[in-house]
């Protein structure tokens, strides 16, 4: 009994031995590293904005061609959907009754001519009246007016090309009976080199860019301003660029548009009228434009576009943004994100906002380049943050 006073010592001390050194391993036990994300930091730089706008192409002359006396087709000279030259024989209408009535026209004309001639040798001997003199004279310049009326009448039965351009379809053929102010056109001349193209701008996007324009946010993009590139119906892209001729003066009040047409060579007569196309425009430059990696570009629930930030503490910032087109690779962003921010492109799936992290240069995305990617279309669905 007298050894039990010891024993209990030993066990305590064994106890708090055992309880320190479990204290020491777990204080002992290394910290998990901050998670690793890759980013890309934003600097400005002047990017050209561009609006692409939906559009058709039309003709740049249209003629039709229409008789311009009666008869019957004799001959068709022109080959359908050709190429035809101004001044080139495209019908022959008989001409046997206006030749008749030429003939006819030259005899009288002679007569009235030999009359008034005589009359005005008489006139001076006073072997006629002044008046008789006169309504022979009368006569002689009414019968020069039908020669020339029969004349314009044989010629109009050839019927000639008033434009250069491609021809389409014949609506007669030999035989036909065709008349003067007939409703229904014998063909169609349209020319296709160059070509217009039409497109419509919203009005309310017309306010907005004389609005940056005149507060300095945008600039005007010098003399390039009016040289317009084109899209076709298949995604291509035309090799030609045009030029913007002008832009209508009202706006259509069913659409609230505004039409613009611009002019483009067309030398291989790749654009044909009613195609439909998107042109290119030149708005502005931005002069400080920030551009963002779309893989670092998210929405959330409601559809805001947002972006993980890295801030000075190396911690994860969450940050609502307004973007209202792409340019290749990138959102254009309108607000929420400067220059010299770092934009998480990689490891986003394993933060979250407060959150310290490494940071390194992402390797699936790269800053913008000094010069913007050309081609810009406005965003499907521009997001608006607060």
């Amino acid at each position: 009994m007298q050894f039990k006073p010891a024993v209990t010592a030993l066990v305590t001390a064994v106890a708090l031995a055992s309880l320190l050194s479990g204290c020491k391993k777990e204080e002992a036990a290394p910290a998990a590293p901050p998670p690793q994300v890759g980013v890309v930091t934003l600097q400005p730089q002047a990017y050209t904005l561009t609006s692409e706008l939906p559009g058709r192409t039309s003709a740049y002359r249209i003629a039709e061609v229409r008789p311009q006396v009666n008869g019957i087709i004799l001959k068709r000279l022109f080959k359908e959907g050709a190429d035809v030259k101004e001044g080139q024989q495209l019908y022959q209408i008989d001409p046997s009754i206006y030749e008749a009535t030429l003939k006819s026209a030259q005899a009288n004309l002679q007569s009235t001519k030999s009359i008034s001639d005589r009359y005005q040798q008489l006139v001076k001997e006073q072997a006629v009246s002044r008046q008789e003199y006169d309504t022979a004279l009368a006569n002689r310049l009414q019968s020069e007016a039908s020669l020339q009326t029969a004349q314009i009448n044989v010629r109009y039965t050839k019927v000639y090309a008033p434009i250069s351009g491609r021809i389409g379809r014949s609506a007669v053929t030999e035989g036909a009976l065709v008349s003067n102010g007939q409703a229904d056109p014998m063909a169609v001349i349209q020319q296709l080199d160059p070509i217009y193209v039409d497109v419509t701008q919203s009005s309310v996007e017309l306010l907005q860019l004389r609005r940056d324009l005149e507060t300095g946010r945008l600039q005007k993009s010098g003399d390039n301003a009016a040289m317009v590139k084109l899209k076709l119906e298949d995604g291509s892209d035309y090799k030609q660029e045009g030029q913007l001729e002008f832009s209508e003066v009202s706006v259509d009040q069913t659409t609230g548009s505004v039409t613009l047409r611009a002019v483009f060579p067309n030398p291989d007569h790749t654009l044909l009228p009613g195609m439909f196309v998107h042109a290119q425009l030149q708005s502005g430059v931005n002069s400080k434009a920030i551009l963002a990696p779309q893989q670092g570009v998210t929405r959330d629930l409601k559809g805001i576009p947002t972006a993980m930030v890295v801030n000075q503490d190396n911690k994860v910032e969450l940050r609502q943004l307004v973007v209202n087109r792409t340019a290749g690779a990138y959102w254009l962003v309108e607000k929420g994100l400067n220059a010299g921010d770092r934009v998480i492109t990689e490891g986003l799936q394993y933060i979250k906002p407060g959150v310290e992290v490494q940071v390194k240069e992402a390797s699936n995305a790269k800053p913008a380049g000094a010069a913007a990617p050309a081609a810009a279309a406005p965003a499907a669905a521009a997001g608006k943050g607060e």
